[in-house]
């Protein structure tokens, strides 16, 4: 006896179960948590190396900013000595823009590179 065959096609049994456990909620719930792990790996690696980043920037405005005190620092002391100081004042006119007081007699001596025809 020939057999008859149904009008739709049925799927095999090993075939409908392999279907039903590829969709389980069980499995859906694992690959979720593997993607959001992977996900939140990524990001959480990318901000890690963006602190790491900013921490740096921010010693080195740090340093600056000490070094700026330090400057700031000397200003302020110079600043005191010019409006404070006459005798300061008299050092630096002498120095840096070669005066003198009336009187004085200025005497120059080659300086020890500077050798002259012998």
């Amino acid at each position: 006896m020939a057999r008859t065959l149904p009008l739709h096609a049925r799927r095999p049994v090993k075939a409908r179960r392999r279907a039903q456990e590829a969709l389980s909620p069980r499995r859906l719930g694992i690959v979720a948590m593997i993607g959001l792990a992977v996900v939140l790996a990524v990001f959480g690696v990318k901000e890690s190396v963006r602190a790491w980043q900013m921490r740096r920037d921010m010693r080195a405005v740090e340093r600056e900013l000490t070094t700026l005190r330090a400057q700031q620092a000397d200003l302020a002391k110079t600043v005191d000595r010019l409006r404070n100081d006459p005798l300061y004042i008299e050092k630096l006119a002498r120095e840096e823009m070669g005066m003198v007081r009336e009187g004085e007699t200025v005497l120059k001596f080659p300086s020890q590179g500077t050798a002259g025809p012998r």
